[in-house]
């Protein structure tokens, strides 16, 4: 469990603040409008309405107690530059900045920022790539390079071992995990294990070699 500080409560501060409340995270937000995070004042452990573009505001939490400080303003990013740069003089742990364009990001990491993500561009990159493809279930991106995939086994997989298909050697994937149509997941399956019609399979390459397997199912 952290402690988190969330700053601007759009559409995406409101899911992230959700999603750190069920992990268990103490989860401290802070907007101007105080409508915006009226239906999470019950589940958060504490709100403040103010500027904080306005020092004060931000040395009145003491925001070097927070394990994370979220910027989630997308609208101003002069507002995102300045709350970003604030929260870093004031002695923040580590800063996550919301960013929408590369040039954003690149002003986010010169003044404070020490990670900066692209909530909108990763969900529309991950949902083309998903919906390009009948035979991708599931996609996650590790690095501009490497990604997991879940995707049903080729037809001459089912009924062979992870070792007989011989598939890191010839294809350059390692597999993950499987999962099963009745539930019954595995993580890391030994060589032994026999590919079965309906597994869809976890596996992790490089883009270039997984997409040359997604084009032969």
């Amino acid at each position: 469990m952290k402690s988190v500080l969330l700053i601007g409560m759009g559409r995406f501060g409101h899911h992230l603040c959700k999603n750190l409340v069920e992990l268990g995270n103490d989860v401290m937000i802070i907007d101007s409008d105080e409508k915006s995070v009226e239906d999470l004042t019950p589940i958060v452990t504490s709100v403040l309405i103010g500027d904080c573009t306005n020092p004060e505001v931000l040395k009145s939490i003491g925001v070097g107690n927070y394990d994370i400080c979220f910027v989630c303003i997308g609208s101003n990013f002069q507002s995102s530059l300045e709350i970003t740069s604030l929260l870093k003089d004031l002695g923040a742990k580590y800063v996550v900045s919301k960013a929408s364009r590369d040039i954003h990001k690149k002003f986010l990491l010169r003044n404070g920022a020490d990670e900066v993500i692209y909530p909108d561009r990763d969900i529309a990159e991950k949902t083309a790539r998903r919906f390009s493809t009948d035979n991708v279930f599931d996609y996650i991106e590790l690095s501009h390079d490497y990604s997991v995939y879940e995707i049903p086994p080729l037809d001459k997989w089912v009924g062979k071992t992870i070792s007989e298909s011989n598939i890191r050697a010839n294809y350059n994937i390692s597999i993950l995990g499987i999962k099963h149509p009745a539930g019954d997941d595995i993580m890391l399956p030994p060589a032994s294990y026999k590919i079965e019609e309906g597994d869809h399979l976890m596996v992790l390459g490089n883009n270039v070699d997984v997409e040359k397997l997604l084009k032969t199912l």
